[in-house]
């Protein structure tokens, strides 16, 4: 059972991990693309083979089987970790998965959205829009492959 005294020090603690953990925070610094639907209002997408880093939050979902969304920073280590990942994935399933990066640390916008709490995350969708995982810290490519494999992506 927790006094006032170790009360504070957890709320102190769990403050000081949100901190740290959004600290982490800034842009990613690969490949930046989009749709020639970009300037034009509509849904955006990522270009095939191509990781698409937005701040815009209208992410058509149907153009592909799964998009896999990375919200992140380009300055934290693990988020760092993640980038060659993240091209791997969209050069090799260029025509079934899309790949979105979010840079939280500019825009927190998406982090809101998203419902994230530390970053990297990453959450996959369906067709249809419809969240199918989500995943929080360094996500190794073979887990993300066999997670793919599971949802039809082969």
């Amino acid at each position: 059972m927790l006094n006032k005294t170790s009360g504070k020090g957890f709320v102190a603690a769990l403050s000081l991990s949100v901190v740290i953990g959004f600290s982490c925070l800034s842009a990613f610094s690969g490949q930046a693309t989009s749709s020639p639907a970009d300037q034009s209002g509509s849904p955006i997408w990522a270009a095939k083979g191509e990781v698409l880093a937005t701040n815009r939050l209208d992410i058509d979902f149907s153009k592909y089987l799964v998009t896999f969304i990375e919200l992140g920073a380009d300055r934290c280590i693990p988020c760092k970790q993640m980038q060659p990942i993240m091209k791997d994935i969209a050069k090799t399933y260029s025509d079934r998965v899309q790949v979105v990066f979010y840079d939280v640390w500019k825009d927190p916008e998406p982090a809101r959205k998203y419902k994230i709490q530390l970053i990297p995350t990453q959450v996959f969708f369906d067709q249809k829009g419809n969240e199918i995982f989500r995943h929080v810290g360094l996500f190794p490519k073979e887990e993300i492959v066999e997670l793919l494999k599971k949802n039809g992506v082969h």
